[in-house]
């Protein structure tokens, strides 16, 4: 599978379901077929994100920018 790439800032993402046992799903606020905003990583928290549900606005600070997945350009 190789390095985690980290998504550009600004772009559409998916959260990576894939990378977490399946008994850990259901303690994140993200949905299999969500497409969040990828705003970047946090300076004072390395390996740590913010992103924004693309229909809702909503924010979400904190969660680990390798559990996130750039969209392909045909998503």
């Amino acid at each position: 599978m190789g390095e985690p790439v980290t998504p550009r800032q600004y772009s559409l993402v998916r959260f990576r379901f894939d990378v977490l046992p399946p008994e850990f799903h259901n303690r994140y606020p993200f949905t299999p077929d969500g497409v969040y905003v990828f705003f970047g990583d946090i300076p004072n928290m390395p390996g740590h994100c913010v992103v924004a549900d693309h229909k809702t606005g909503r924010i979400y600070s904190g969660y680990h920018t390798e559990s996130f997945a750039e969209l392909p350009p045909d998503e």
